[in-house]
């Protein structure tokens, strides 16, 4: 699994490629939850994800609970197939706010 975090518009995007498992997901829950940490919205782009798995997935659950704790805005963005597979099993595709698209990067 790789993670990149960097600014876009108001936003922080993490984005998450290859496979998000039980060896991976702490290391994408530690972006995500610095990010909330340091009270920035985030955006998690799934677009290059392989696979994701259970742990993968309460990550995220995680995240927006953080979020939503703080009154931070949460969402995905670009959901792979294998994603959006998995986020549909679990009946999540109705909890997350999707993005059609990525705000400009500030870099």
């Amino acid at each position: 699994m790789q993670c990149d975090v960097y600014q876009a518009g108001d936003k922080t995007v993490v984005r998450l490629s290859g496979d998000i498992d039980m060896h991976a997901s702490p290391a994408a829950r530690r972006a995500i939850l610095q990010c909330i940490r340091d009270d920035r919205p985030v955006i998690v782009d799934l677009a290059a994800v392989s696979y994701i798995d259970s742990s993968g997935i309460a990550t995220l659950v995680e995240g927006l609970q953080a979020a939503k704790a703080k009154r931070l805005e949460f969402g995905l963005f670009g959901a792979s197939p294998a994603a959006m597979r998995v986020l549909k099993l679990a009946r999540l595709d109705t909890v997350f706010n999707f993005y059609p698209t990525l705000p400009p990067s500030n870099a």
